[in-house]
């Protein structure tokens, strides 16, 4: 079973049902319930036509639904007639979609979250990991939205910004693991890029450009992760360094700043730097406290220490660092690693075997068990 030709084919078909009349959340259960048929029937029966063959089954098992419910009867007119089953056109709607999700009854909170778990293919869990609350709060958020634009048509785009926000998203958990979701939230951002003239848009394109040039240095063979410290630089992808440091001068020669742009030249400096030593901490963390400014995100200022205590030394990173909540997600690690950097290796051991039990990944578990692991072997040494 092909998980990405899954994913890849899900917002086109939600896009065929919509157009057809359905209402979105009706259309992205039937979606849902035919990816289940498909990873049934596909292993021993593959289709010829596999988003043709999702498309009937999602419109069959629409219908069937539509008919069940008595209120929704007067619908049936329309509903009554089966499209002749045949090739589905080749059309990209996921940029479309991702608007149209951004509707103006929803939330943007919600409007995000209804996005990336119905367009952008991730799951409650993911979603509730990137905006920090329980995946259960996360699930019932999902199924208000849900309710909320039940029986409405999607013909009202909603904002740029909504939109931009569901692309970080899905980008980030890209980024986090699998490279086809990273490259698929550039594709879509680079066709958002060339339709709208938007600083942040091109920001976000920017940002989006520097993290993905370091692909290929971010895991060791062994698929550990790999700090940025430690990453062989001439592995970066050149080319897209200097696509992403274009875009975001002339993004910023504008001067109207934005978060994305002030991210991209935070990574911008990161990639501009020969070795990491050289990096020029000094400017990060002003562009920290512009994105401080701009955002006043607890992840901006946690970052904002580490760009502190490399710049001003470990013991100004982790005072930074005590004014925020402990809570936050890979506080501990932080804390970890300022205590190395300033000498007091037991606490940083047991901080970092700390961490490791947070870790959101598997990956990321592991490698704060190996710093534990490190640290623990030179306290006996």
């Amino acid at each position: 079973m092909d998980e990405l030709l899954l994913r890849s084919l899900t917002p086109s078909v939600l896009a065929v049902l919509v157009r057809r009349g359905a209402d979105f959340a009706a259309a992205e259960d039937a979606v849902q319930d035919a990816l289940v048929e498909a990873v049934r029937v596909w292993p021993g029966d593959a289709p010829r036509d596999p988003k043709g063959w999702l498309v009937t089954v999602a419109w069959r098992r629409f219908l069937d639904v539509t008919r069940a419910d008595a209120s929704r009867r007067r619908r049936e007119d329309r509903l009554d007639e089966e499209p002749v089953p045949g090739p589905a056109p080749a059309v990209d709607d996921t940029l479309q979609l991702y608007f149209l999700c951004a509707h103006p009854t929803l939330t943007p909170s919600s409007a995000v979250a209804l996005t990336l778990r119905a367009v952008g293919g991730l799951t409650t869990r993911q979603i509730a990991r990137a905006y920090l609350v329980p995946e259960a709060t996360m699930a019932q958020r999902i199924s208000r939205a849900k309710r909320t634009v039940s029986g409405v048509r999607f013909d009202r785009p909603g904002d740029v910004s909504t939109v931009l926000r569901v692309l970080y998203l899905v980008f980030n958990e890209g980024y986090s693991g699998d490279l086809d979701l990273a490259a698929e939230a550039i594709r879509l951002t680079r066709q958002l890029a060339a339709a709208i003239d938007h600083p942040e848009v091109a920001g976000l394109l920017a940002l989006m450009l520097l993290h993905h040039a370091r692909r290929a240095s971010r895991t060791a063979p062994d698929g550990s992760l790999v700090p940025l410290a430690e990453q062989d630089r001439g592995r970066w992808d050149t080319g897209m360094i200097a696509e992403g440091v274009e875009i975001l001068q002339a993004a910023l020669a504008r001067d109207r700043l934005g978060e994305y742009q002030a991210q991209a030249a935070v990574a911008a400096l990161h990639a501009d730097a020969p070795t990491a030593e050289e990096t020029d901490w000094v400017q990060i963390v002003e562009w920290y406290d512009e994105l401080a400014g701009l955002t006043d995100s607890p992840v901006v200022r946690l970052n904002r220490a580490v760009a502190v205590g490399e710049a001003d030394g470990p013991r100004a990173g982790l005072a930074e660092l005590a004014t925020l909540s402990d809570s936050l997600p890979r506080h501990t690690a932080v804390a970890a690693y300022l205590h190395e950097r300033d000498g007091d290796l037991p606490t940083a051991a047991r901080l970092y075997a700390e961490a490791a039990h947070k870790a959101p990944t598997l990956a990321e578990r592991d490698h704060l068990t190996r710093q534990a692991a490190r640290l623990n072997a030179r306290r006996r040494t």
